[in-house]
């Protein structure tokens, strides 16, 4: 199996779970190593109280064909981020993909929660878990990746700039922290673009993260048996789905034509030919404003 980023070395910061597991296994059945930060252990669960680890994803990446690193970090503290890097740099020397998935707000926003309504801690802790977290690892981590030409920053978030800048999402707070994180991937390209390396934000369609499943009670092998409650769930994609948008954004040598946009899943699965798990192409984001958004029966027929 052909392996394109054998020998580089990645760090997917907010790898426990979801969209962050998926381009970790991803970039190591690409061949890379990967080391895999987060707060959930074997030894100690996060606030979520779930059973997902980075140990856990560490091994998956190992068994896809990368070399898997679990590192405990928390990410809100520059000192463990600094440790953390060092640590990369003593045992690879370089750093060639760093993903900033670090989000952790899932129990702290309230949907159509009005600001002065919104609960203030739970709006200021979600901002600085989805904001404040992405600076810290940038700050600490970029020095390192500039070593070498040709790296590349991946900025998660959810939604495109396209579609943020013209829909409400969720609340003040949430819609803040998704929409700043599509403008710092547009920063980092103007700072890391005429130093050789490449930033883009990325965003997954519907994702059928392990949340995501627990909260329709279905798993991934009867995922469709949620249809009939959610039925534009239809258009749903597997964390592996923008996990290979990124193994292939890593290994484009032309990567730098995506400097600084606002990128999705589905549009990159067109570009580089990359499927889902089950062989189809979700193309969410089209199909939010053409059919679900638009108020029209959900059919994917014609988007994956």
């Amino acid at each position: 199996m052909s392996q394109p980023l054998e020998g580089k070395v990645a760090l997917v910061a907010g790898a426990t779970r979801g969209a962050g597991r998926g381009i970790a296994v991803e970039l190591g059945t690409a061949g890379a190593t990967v080391y895999v930060t987060g707060r959930s252990t074997r030894a100690r669960r996060s606030e979520y109280d779930r059973p997902e680890t980075i140990e856990d994803t560490a091994d998956l990446v190992t068994a896809a064909g990368g070399h898997g690193i679990a590192v405990p970090t928390d990410h809100l503290d520059p000192a463990q981020v600094r440790t953390l890097v060092d640590r990369i740099a003593d045992e690879q020397g370089r750093l060639d993909v760093l993903v900033n998935d670090i989000w952790g707000g899932e129990h702290l926003f309230a949907w159509d929660s009005p600001v002065w309504e919104h609960d203030l801690d739970n709006g200021l802790r979600l901002l600085r878990l989805a904001i404040d977290t992405h600076a810290i690892t940038s700050h600490h981590a970029l020095p390192l990746l500039l070593r070498r030409p040709g790296g590349l920053v991946v900025e998660m978030t959810d939604g495109t700039d396209a579609y943020n800048r013209a829909n409400y999402r969720v609340s003040f707070f949430y819609d803040l922290a998704k929409s700043s994180v599509i403008r710092m991937a547009f920063a980092l390209g103007h700072e890391l673009g005429p130093r050789g390396a490449t930033a883009v934000a990325l965003t997954p369609g519907w994702l059928r993260s392990e949340m995501m499943l627990d909260h329709f009670g279905v798993r991934e092998d009867n995922w469709r048996d949620a249809l009939d409650r959610v039925p534009h769930f239809a258009i749903s994609e597997t964390p592996h789905y923008v996990g290979r948008a990124v193994a292939a954004l890593a290994a484009d040598a032309d990567v730098a034509r995506w400097n600084g946009q606002s990128l999705d899943s589905g549009s990159l699965a067109r570009t580089y030919g990359f499927t889902d798990l089950d062989g189809s192409r979700p193309d969410a984001w089209r199909y939010l404003v053409e059919v679900q958004d638009a108020g029209k029966p959900a059919d994917v027929t014609g988007y994956r």
